[in-house]
């Protein structure tokens, strides 16, 4: 088997260099930063939060992402499926003993089949891009932060305060964060009773947030079982940014045509 080509970390998500994408990019944060509100999200939990979109297994949900390509990302413009692939292979390659952290990297992105018609087609703006806490401040290292000046929450007599409606040290389990592919995902494999670590799904479920995993924001949410989780998502966050020529991964392939069909 072929090794992966392209090294950790080579994507950068570099915001402000010149790219044919840099203003499809900033278009998408502006939506994204002005419609994402506490009660939006709140909402869309509880759209999806039902599971009655389809039945397949994890491999069928990795083929539907074939068709799509992440407009928030700066640095990356190769379809879904093939990012999953890296990124799980590059960690086989490197934790070839932790065997749960390379199934957590080839599944942690499948909740972006929100954007296929047979899950609803939602628009892009809801489904990718950097997630961050609702219901408090939005945190001045969230990209595109000036974005939030027309979010209605931005001027919010309580929203608008450092801890908002939440208690110093709750845990981000009790943090309603931006609505997206992570969390649905989360929702999935939480409902269907997966056997994957606490550590697997708090990579899943928080892997967008870079506020928090990389700028080392709202820190005065997490409690400690999210700080330890949080060593986890760090060391996987190096592999989600990787930059590769082409994926050979025969192996990661086969692991993924042996899993079960999975309501979503």
């Amino acid at each position: 088997m072929g090794e992966v080509a392209g090294r950790v970390g080579e994507s950068e998500r570099d915001y402000d260099k010149e790219s044919e994408r840099r203003a499809g990019v900033e278009n998408f944060y502006k939506t994204n930063h002005i419609n994402q509100t506490y009660q939006f999200a709140k909402k869309k939990k509880e759209q999806y939060g039902k599971l009655n979109k389809a039945e397949m297994s994890i491999w069928e949900c990795c083929e539907l992402l074939n068709e799509f390509v992440d407009e928030s990302n700066p640095d990356l413009d190769e379809p879904q499926i093939e990012h999953l692939l890296q990124s799980a292979e590059a960690i086989r390659r490197d934790y070839p003993n932790e065997d749960w952290l390379h199934l957590t990297a080839l599944i942690h992105d499948l909740g972006k089949v929100l954007l296929h018609p047979k899950f609803g087609g939602e628009p892009q703006w809801c489904v990718v891009g950097d997630t961050y806490p609702l219901g408090c401040a939005f945190d001045e290292s969230i990209v595109h932060h000036k974005y939030f000046g027309e979010n209605p929450h931005s001027k919010h007599p309580i929203y608008s305060t450092k801890l908002g409606i939440y208690k110093e040290n709750c845990g981000l389990d009790n943090v309603t964060i931006s609505w997206g592919h992570d969390e649905y995902m989360y929702t999935v494999m939480k409902e269907n009773k997966t056997t994957l670590s606490p550590a697997g799904l708090f990579i899943v479920r928080f892997h967008s947030f870079y506020a928090m995993h990389t700028n080392g924001a709202y820190s005065y949410l997490m409690n400690e079982e999210d700080k330890e989780n949080l060593q986890w998502l760090r060391t996987f966050n190096e592999y989600d940014l990787i930059q590769q020529e082409q994926v050979l991964s025969c192996k990661a392939q086969m692991v993924m045509a042996k899993v079960n069909n999975r309501g979503c």
